[in-house]
């Protein structure tokens, strides 16, 4: 016999959940623009398809990056995950290997153990390849177990975890997540019930069985349990496309598209899509947040910003749900830098401000990029550098100092970057600017192009696609020292506690430079959360809606981090940070560039000297 009533509900909720995943992999892929699909048709039968398989298998499967975090929450998720997608694939080759076919209806291995007990008279006959089945499935099925055992714990023992908040559940995911806590509870008692009067189980469902059935009707109990197990699969089907576990599927689609070449966009389109689906709410993100960590304002978060536009499909509600909570946001990266989806999470959340916000038109007056000879680097100081004129002057010093051949780009008149108005969402604006920018520079036929400003470097890198070589200041200066082009005087016993501004950390992984710099002035002492999990200096040009309170109670936590060693001084690497600091800090805060100019045997006098490009 191969089929009975009880499997009609969850053959329902199959054939339900794969017709959801059909419509929307459809429209996804769908509006993914034409030379992108070009792109997948060209990497699909290339190594880049391994890569894809790999990544599947080390984050979705067995779940590397948790493990690396908390090695308890790593097992959690890969025991769910691996476990059960283990169980599946046991369950297809136990169930064939008893039918000795491949034309298995898809019910069957789900629901084997009851139909092997109406196929085979008893006593079974017991071989050694179904007993190596049978004890396989007990074991993955324990495997599952215990991480339901501790997706319960978890509820309430989080720092076991190595979390001090997680996500709250909307509708849908108390549905998914209660289906999902009884599936594997159901599955054991129905197997294990029937176990008990056929003994086709191994060491797990025989011994359960058999202890049940000493206080418990076995045999009446087994049918009406296998009824139950198919309704909480029915119900976790159903419910799992609008809830946060839709991220187990859309997760492999994104990583497949990812290894193909395919590149967060400035619109949100079939694979910003994807991202925005892929993120599974796990609450890594939660402790991460500064601004959540400051005034427990949670929807700015991802996971709760992802699940507002995934609620609300049609344009008009996104924008009123999230318009505000998009502009909110630091982009400080450090919810990135955790996810263990490798979601692009500040590249998502400006595509969807992008799609929520106004069209300004804007313009603007231009400096004269002109000089009477070709310099060998050019300086842009930016916005921030122009608001910090003890940075940029400390730049020039130490420019002349190497008799360094340069040109100061905006010194007469600074020029925004463009990526202010590119975290806005607007996107015209800033590739306008961008171009004319971009004449300047290339005009000048210089062979590099040095940035005090973080915000700066992350664009020209990223952006504007230049031919010549972009440095952050931090990066020349080190290499200046490296070739003896600067000569310092002794290096001090000064402890200076450096911070890693958000865009030259996390944002382009330059960590090594400004701390080889600093070592040559004095001594650095690393504060509690710094590299790649430094904290947001508060002041990111990222948030546009941010309360000014939370902003300095952000600030006010970094400081704490960064002086509880009581250093000499904070040193930073970018003038918005600079300035976002002093106004707060106990001690005194300094650019590297301020630190090193102070350190030079001989401190030129500023601007006009022959080393300098004359300004026309």
């Amino acid at each position: 016999m191969r089929f009975d009533l009880f499997v009609l509900p969850f053959t329902i909720g199959v054939a339900y959940f794969l017709l959801q995943l059909i419509i929307r992999y459809s429209n996804w892929i769908y509006s993914i623009p034409l030379k992108d699909k070009y792109k997948i048709g060209r990497s699909i039968f290339s190594l880049r398809t391994l890569s894809a398989f790999k990544e599947i298998i080390a984050e979705s499967l067995l779940h590397i990056s948790i493990f690396k975090r908390n090695k308890l929450l790593g097992y959690m998720h890969m025991s769910l995950a691996l476990g059960w997608f283990l169980l599946i694939i046991g369950g297809a080759l136990e169930s064939r290997y008893y039918s000795g076919t491949h034309l298995n209806p898809p019910y069957y291995p789900i629901f084997f153990k009851f139909f092997l007990a109406q196929e085979h008279a008893f006593p079974f006959e017991t071989y050694s390849l179904p007993n190596f089945f049978h004890i396989m499935m007990d074991a993955l099925l324990l495997f599952v177990l215990s991480g339901v055992v501790l997706a319960w714990v978890k509820r309430k023992k989080k720092k076991w975890f190595g979390m001090h908040k997680t996500t709250s559940h909307s509708t849908f995911d108390k549905v998914a997540i209660t289906a999902l806590w009884f599936i594997f509870p159901l599955r054991l008692l129905a197997e294990s019930f029937t176990c008990a009067e056929t003994g086709l189980g191994s060491f797990l469902t025989n011994s359960v069985g058999n202890f049940l059935n000493l206080f418990l009707p076995a045999s009446a109990l087994a049918y009406p349990f296998w009824w139950l197990y198919s309704i909480a699969l029915c119900v976790f089907l159903i419910a799992l496309p609008f809830s946060r576990y839709m991220h187990i599927f859309t997760e492999v689609l994104f990583i497949f598209f990812k290894n193909w070449g395919i590149k967060t966009r400035k619109t949100v389109s079939g694979f910003e899509k994807m991202q925005i689906y892929s993120c599974s709410r796990c609450g890594l993100c939660v402790d991460a947040c500064p601004i959540y960590a400051n005034s427990q304002e949670k929807d700015v978060i991802p996971a709760y910003f992802f699940r507002d536009y995934r609620a609300k499909r049609n344009i008009t509600r996104v924008k009123q749900i999230i318009s505000k909570t998009a502009f909110e946001c630091l982009e400080c990266g450090k919810c990135q830098e955790v996810c263990p989806v490798h979601i692009e999470v500040n590249n998502v959340r400006t595509a969807v401000r992008a799609q929520v916000t106004n069209k300004y038109p804007l313009q603007y007056a231009f400096p004269n990029p002109k000089t009477s000879r070709k310099p060998d680097v050019i300086y842009f100081a930016g916005c921030m550098g122009h608001l910090t004129p003890a940075v940029k002057q400390a730049v020039e010093g130490i420019l002349r100092h190497a008799k360094v051949n340069y040109h100061f780009l905006d010194k007469n008149g600074s020029i925004c970057c463009g990526r202010p108005m590119s975290l806005a969402g607007q996107y015209k604006a800033a590739q306008d600017l961008m171009m004319k920018n971009k004449e300047m520079i290339l005009h000048l036929e210089a062979k590099t192009l040095v940035t005090s400003c973080p915000i700066c470097y992350k664009i020209f890198k990223e952006e504007y696609r230049l031919s010549l070589e972009i440095l952050h200041h931090s990066e020349y200066f080190s290499r200046l020292l490296d070739e003896k082009k600067i000569t310092l005087k002794t290096a001090s016993n000064s402890a200076i506690a450096y911070h890693d501004p958000c865009e030259l950390g996390r944002g382009t992984r330059v960590f090594e430079a400004p701390r080889k710099v600093l070592q040559q002035v004095g001594t650095v002492v690393e504060s509690e959360e710094h590299a790649e999990n430094s904290i947001c200096c508060g002041g990111s040009v990222g948030s546009i809606g941010l309360a000014s309170q939370t902003k300095r109670d952000i600030t006010l936590q970094a400081l704490h981090k960064l002086t509880v060693s009581q250093p000499d001084c904070v040193a930073t690497a970018c003038p918005l940070c600079k300035k976002t600091f002093a106004k707060l800090s106990p001690v005194p805060v300094k650019d590297i560039a301020e630190l090193l100019y102070e350190k030079l045997e001989i401190i030129e006098e500023p601007v006009g000297k022959k080393y300098v490009v004359e300004h026309l």
